[in-house]
């Protein structure tokens, strides 16, 4: 029987990404041409308010330059290239997707960002980094798709330094179940949504204090009716990565989130 991070893999397998990505890309010029974190932003930011949501978290994490940082469940790596480029700090990104990681470390060259970012395959609840190593970590819509949620904040409290912090930004369950398909699942099985409380319990009991608690339901519901009002984005967007199925994930998506059925939680951390 398939395991949740088996089914995990196989949602976000990313089958021939770096080729449509490189095709996408020519539109800003050859390959040579040096990118830049906004460029990718459409592409690469794979949650909620985008590139708006990263930078409000870094903002929020009280950043410092040569601090070391994990972005975990890092997609094709636009967190991880935004705080790098923005904060003079070293990010590695940790995704359990190969084609991911691949294609992460290749936009990170194109940003001339591949000395301040390191990208790893692996799982977010087992990360391949040293235990007490890492002084902030970033989880962007990743715990949705992780069933065992105390092994997930285990792990994170694992890797980071004594004075280290969390920050988490991510779906929650609330009144019913999302419409499917979503991004990040297709079927109910997929799915590991948590609610405020059982969020804040685990993180507790995993030996954190809580130092930010917000619910972002509401603004994330406004920009997705502002992105709704002006029309289709232009250059290279999401739907190279998820395929298909975008325009009904995010629809349902946003759909979700106006019935009330789920939430966007925003969340730091501190260890004990």
């Amino acid at each position: 029987m398939d395991t949740p991070t088996q089914r995990a893999q196989t949602h976000y397998g990313g089958a021939g990404l770096m080729a449509k990505v490189q095709a996408a890309l020519a539109a800003f010029g050859p390959e040579e041409t040096v990118l830049t974190v906004s460029q990718l932003a459409m592409l690469d930011q794979f949650h909620t308010r985008g590139m708006l949501a990263t930078g409000e978290l870094a903002e929020a994490m009280e950043l410092e330059a040569g601090m070391a940082v994990l972005d975990l469940g890092c997609g094709i790596g636009g967190p991880t290239r935004y705080l790098a480029a923005n904060y003079g700090v070293h990010v590695t990104g940790v995704d359990l997707s190969p084609s991911f990681v691949d294609t992460a470390r290749y936009l990170s060259q194109r940003c001339a960002l591949g000395d301040s970012t390191t990208f790893l395959t692996g799982d977010a609840t087992q990360p391949p980094v040293a235990d007490g190593s890492i002084d902030r970590v970033f989880l962007q819509h990743v715990a949705m798709n992780i069933a065992d949620r105390a092994a997930l904040y285990r792990a994170i409290r694992r890797v980071l330094k004594p004075a280290g912090r969390f920050a988490t930004y991510d779906i929650v369950a609330k009144d019913g179940a999302p419409h499917f398909p979503v991004p990040w699942a297709t079927t109910p099985e997929n799915s590991h949504l948590r609610t405020e409380a059982e969020t804040r319990d685990a993180l507790t009991a995993a030996g954190f204090t809580i130092d930010l608690w917000r619910d972002d339901t509401e603004v994330a519901s406004q920009w997705f009716a502002k992105m709704v009002a002006g029309g289709p984005p232009a250059g290279p967007t999401l739907a190279l990565v998820l395929g298909a199925d975008f325009p009904a994930m995010m629809a349902n998506l946003a759909r979700s989130l106006r019935e009330g059925r789920i939430g966007v939680l925003t969340a730091i951390a501190s260890c004990r």
